[in-house]
């Protein structure tokens, strides 16, 4: 008896009625009651109901239901290492000395360049967010904001809505405690991001660029993609080795926290000479930005504080360098 066979007996067994159906259809009145629906509910056989896709399902927030997978970081990193290297040869061509260098000496000659460090970033930024833009937004057909978690303050996730200015507050005083504990860290003379602030020019871009440019794009980069998308592989691991939904999903939110927040300060390592102290500080700012996204379900209030921790932190550099007026313009 083959495998249909056996499946076709053991149904007819515990369903007499199904068999009485086939052999004898005209014993079967018209008004019989019909076959109970398949239950689709939480405590209906879940193995019998489709896998419901990530971005709609229940259990997890609303801000973290996201349409992107690991797949789709992969295809940023290669995206962005690709733009990198287009956007620095073209600036290399236009910044490279006449005379010749060696590989090593070439880039050091470059990274003191501010206009160099400066076109590189931003150029970079836009390359990311237009693969965004092109991937989340225009293929998917989805409001490109609101899929990176920039979504209006909420009164019952915010404690402070409407007054947003207060997260600019609250990120200015992130900043002083930040400075007064970074002061009795020693750092090298030579750390890259005082370099390129020893000129006017190389001042002023810096400044503009860590007050406008970098809490919009770090924000949406490390709090709007990064995050949800370590939640959804934390998560999704805990609930595969037997976790609950609602408990995976916490655990997701936690870990994820911390992890976005190790990842934010090392990504300005580089910058300070891999000073671990100050990248530390660095790590500690990135949770707390990172919680407060996690806290309101919005981005806005992370780039908020951001905005105001950078912007104070401007103003703090002021007192430790000469007025941009007194420095070399180039």
């Amino acid at each position: 008896m083959s495998f249909q066979e056996d499946n076709s007996l053991d149904s007819a067994e515990q369903n007499p009625d199904s068999s009485l159906r086939e052999n004898h259809p005209e014993k079967i009145s018209s008004s019989a009651p019909a076959e109970a629906p398949i239950p689709t509910g939480l405590s209906g056989d879940l193995a019998r109901v489709p896998s419901i896709p990530y971005a709609q399902r229940p259990d997890v927030p609303e801000d973290l239901r996201i349409t992107w997978s690991w797949v789709h970081f992969i295809c940023l990193v290669l995206f962005s290492v690709l733009a990198l290297v287009i956007v620095q040869t073209i600036l290399t061509i236009h910044y490279a000395p006449h005379e010749q260098l060696s590989a090593k000496e070439l880039q050091q000659f470059l990274l003191g360049i501010p206009q160099f460090v400066v076109l590189t970033t931003v150029a970079l930024f836009g390359a990311v967010f237009l693969f965004f833009y092109v991937t989340l937004s225009v293929l998917p057909g989805q409001p490109f904001w609101s899929t990176l978690g920039w979504r209006k303050l909420h009164p019952s996730k915010s404690p402070f809505y409407p007054r947003a200015w207060i997260f600019v507050v609250l990120g200015a005083i992130l900043s002083v405690v930040v400075w007064l504990v970074g002061s009795q860290v020693h750092t090298p003379d030579d750390m890259p991001v005082e370099a390129l602030m020893k000129t006017r020019t190389g001042f002023l871009l810096m400044m503009g660029m860590a007050v406008v440019v970098a809490p919009l794009v770090e924000e949406t980069l490390f709090r709007g993609y990064l995050y949800p998308l370590l939640v959804r592989l934390v998560s999704g691991s805990a609930a595969h080795f037997g976790a609950a939904p609602a408990r995976a999903t916490r655990a997701g939110v936690a870990s994820s926290i911390v992890a976005t927040g190790v990842l934010f300060g090392l990504l300005h390592g580089g910058q300070l000479s891999w000073t671990w102290g100050i990248v530390s500080l660095l790590i500690l700012v990135g949770i707390i930005f990172t919680y407060v996204r996690a806290r309101t379900g919005t981005v806005v209030a992370s780039f908020l504080m951001h905005l105001g921790y950078n912007s104070f932190i401007a103003i703090l550099s002021l007192f430790q360098m000469p007025p941009p007026g007194n420095l070399p313009p180039h």
